[in-house]
């Protein structure tokens, strides 16, 4: 069975690259044409040629979304305990009342 694997892994990084070219959009791929990209992809695939010069230069990389400073967060998800608006409508919140008690004062007013 591990005289099949190297086989497998050239196999599975030669059909990762070429859904990778059909799905990228044109205006993300860089240096030549989507088909010219797919047929390279195919004829050197084998050899792993095709693939690795995909993955190296034929499309746009995006910047990890962590990747910032430690402040911009550009839209990102935070964590509530991380996000400022929500720790400010924490504080704004009467201090002296559990808000246990807000709930049972709701459902006593009904």
């Amino acid at each position: 069975m591990l005289r099949y694997l190297p086989f497998l892994l050239v196999l599975a990084v030669w059909i990762y690259a070429f859904i990778d070219v059909l799905n990228t959009p044109e205006k993300e791929i860089r240096h030549l044409p989507k088909v010219v990209w797919v047929i390279i992809v195919l004829l050197f695939g084998e050899v792993l040629l095709g693939p690795i010069a995909w993955f190296v230069t034929g499309k746009v990389r995006h910047a990890p979304a962590g990747g910032g400073p430690r402040g911009e967060r550009g839209g990102q998800w935070v964590a509530p305990d991380d996000n400022p608006e929500f720790l400010k409508s924490l504080r704004d919140e009467d201090p002296g009342k559990d808000p246990d008690d807000k709930k049972r004062d709701r459902g006593t007013e009904s």
